[in-house]
């Protein structure tokens, strides 16, 4: 069994200790995710690609380990971080322009981050009260879904939908606006 997959369930210290910023923890989270990343590399993208991509993946992991929300995210993210590194990889190599996700990506993509931060702001603001508390509490208190369930007397289920149903109109209103 990896690392990874175990990292979730045996070694969440470590990983709580990588993302509290202790420099050993990180250099070990570093050490023992690099076979695993290595692997998932050598499986999803070109054979020229893998070192490049294990690279990049390495080094964003040393970059943002601190802004990982949660550490049984952990190797969801760092598959998600390697799999974007591969394709942005074979992007580059066969001359293909990378595309925004969509129409507010591509509407967002030339504003400054304060402008996108009132926009945003702006759009969680128009929405109504039981979807505005939900984003708040998974995207800006960070709790998981989980415990919003417990906060609101909700079930995963719901909470998941109206999770799902709020970043739509978000998105909605971004692209409208």
């Amino acid at each position: 069994m990896s690392v990874l997959v175990r990292a979730g369930r045996c070694n969440p210290s470590l990983i709580e200790a990588a993302r509290g910023g202790d420099t050993k923890a990180l250099v070990s989270l570093i050490a023992l995710a690099q076979p695993d990343i290595r692997r998932y590399a050598a499986r999803n993208c070109r054979a020229a690609d893998i070192d490049d991509a294990v690279q990049e993946t390495l080094l964003l992991l040393y970059r943002r380990v601190g802004t990982l929300r949660a550490v049984t995210s952990f190797s969801a993210w760092l598959f998600a971080v390697a799999r974007r590194a591969c394709l942005r990889l074979l992007r580059r190599a066969t001359g293909t322009p990378a595309a925004p996700a969509d129409e507010a990506e591509l509407r967002l993509a030339h504003l400054a981050p304060q402008d996108i931060r009132i926009d945003l702001s702006r759009a969680i603001q128009s929405l109504p009260d039981h979807y505005r508390e939900v984003i708040l509490l998974r995207d800006v208190e960070e709790l998981s879904i989980d415990e919003i369930a417990g906060v609101l007397g909700l079930t995963r289920e719901s909470v998941k939908a109206r999770i799902h149903r709020a970043r739509l109109m978000i998105r909605e209103y971004l692209i409208r606006d």
